[in-house]
C-alpha cells in the first residue's frame, strides 16, 4: 500500500448531475441530485475525500495510519475507497445487524470492520472508536456526526453543484430537503441554498411516529438505514430558517425508493425518504415551486433487507 495524497483529487474532483421530475400531485418540479454515482455508489464519498484530505494538510494522517470510523455502513464504505486510494488503513466500526452486501464491499476495498452489539446502536460504535482511538497513537477518527468538515464538503461542492444546474436550467430553487444522518448534508447544502437564495425553504424530513429519543438510551434508529436523530453534532434547523420537520411514513419512504428504481434510479431507502419528503414540501407551498433532494446512495447495498422484499 503507497501513500499518495494526489489519488484524493480525483475524488474530491468528482461532480454529480441534477435531474428534474415533475410530480404530478403537487405541480411542482421535483430536481434529484443523483449522489449516488459518486465512485463508491453515495454521498459520502464527499465527507470522506474532504475529510481525509484535510486531515492530511493538517499533519493528522499520513503513512501508518489507520482511519477509524463508525458507521451504520455508506460511511464506512465511502472511506474504505477513499483510504484505499489514499494507501492507509481502515477500520469500519458498525452495529450488528447491518446488511451483509456493505461488510463484503468494505473488505474488498481492503478495509476491516468490527461489530458492536447491536443494543447498543451507532452510541455504542462510537463509543468503540473512542477506545480503539485512546489505546493507539496512529489513528485517526473522522468522527463523522461532529466534525464541522463534514458540512463544509457539501457546502463547498454539493450545495453549489446543484445551484449552478438549476441555473443552468433557467429554474430558482425554493426549497431544499434532505433526511438527517449526520445532518452533513442538510447543513451544507442548506447553507449553499441560503447564502444564494434566502427565501428559499430548507427542511428536515424524518420518519413519522418512530423518533426515538437517544436520552432514554434507546439506539436513535429511524428505521431507515443511516437515517439517525438525537446523534448529529452539526444539526441546526435554527440556522437554516428553522421550519418544521417534515413527517413521512416508513412505507411512504420505502415505496418512493421502490418507485425511483422503476424510474431507472437505483437507489436506496433514504433516497426513498428524501423524495417523499421533497413531495410534503412541494405541497406545502403549492404549484409551481422548486424542490430539490438528493439520491444518496446505489441499491446493491440493500439487497438482503426489505427494500427487496416486495420481489421474494
Amino acid at each position: 500500500m503507497t501513500f499518495d495524497p494526489g489519488r484524493l483529487d480525483a475524488l474530491l474532483a468528482a461532480r454529480t448531475p441534477t435531474v428534474a421530475c415533475d410530480d404530478p400531485g403537487s405541480g411542482c418540479t421535483i430536481w434529484l441530485k443523483l449522489e449516488y454515482q459518486l465512485p463508491s455508489g453515495s454521498t459520502k464519498d464527499r465527507l470522506a475525500a474532504h475529510v481525509l484530505a484535510r486531515a492530511v494538510a493538517a499533519g493528522r494522517v499520513h503513512e501508518g495510519t489507520t482511519v477509524v470510523e463508525a458507521s451504520s455502513g455508506s460511511t464506512s464504505i465511502a472511506f474504505a475507497m477513499a483510504c484505499a486510494a489514499l494507501g492507509v488503513r481502515f477500520v469500519a466500526v458498525l452495529p450488528e445487524g447491518v446488511s451483509n452486501e456493505r461488510l463484503l464491499i468494505i473488505r474488498r476495498y481492503g478495509g476491516d470492520w468490527a461489530l458492536v452489539p447491536a443494543e447498543g446502536g451507532m452510541p455504542g460504535a462510537i463509543a468503540e472508536t473512542e477506545r480503539l482511538a485512546a489505546d493507539d497513537p496512529d489513528v485517526f477518527l473522522p468522527r463523522q456526526f461532529t466534525n464541522p468538515d463534514n458540512a463544509a464538503a457539501h457546502e463547498l461542492r454539493t450545495g453549489p453543484e446543484l445551484l449552478e444546474a438549476l441555473d443552468q436550467a433557467g429554474a430558482q430553487l425554493d426549497g431544499f430537503v434532505a433526511a438527517v444522518g449526520t445532518a452533513g448534508t442538510l447543513m451544507g447544502v442548506g447553507r449553499a441554498i441560503r447564502r444564494a437564495r434566502p427565501s428559499a425553504v430548507v427542511a428536515r424530513v424524518v420518519v413519522a411516529g418512530e423518533t426515538l429519543d437517544a436520552e432514554q438510551g434507546g439506539p436513535a434508529c429511524l428505521g431507515i438505514p443511516g437515517v439517525l436523530d438525537c446523534l448529529s453534532g452539526l444539526l441546526d434547523e435554527a440556522e437554516l430558517g428553522g421550519h418544521p420537520a417534515l413527517a413521512v411514513p416508513r412505507s411512504e419512504a420505502m415505496d418512493a425508493a421502490r418507485e425511483l428504481a422503476r424510474r431507472g434510479f437505483p437507489v436506496g431507502p433514504s433516497s426513498g425518504l428524501n423524495l417523499a419528503g421533497a413531495r410534503a414540501l412541494a405541497r406545502e407551498l403549492g404549484p409551481g415551486h422548486h424542490i430539490a433532494t438528493v439520491a444518496c446512495d446505489r441499491m446493491e447495498r440493500y439487497f438482503s433487507t426489505d427494500l427487496f422484499d416486495d420481489l421474494r
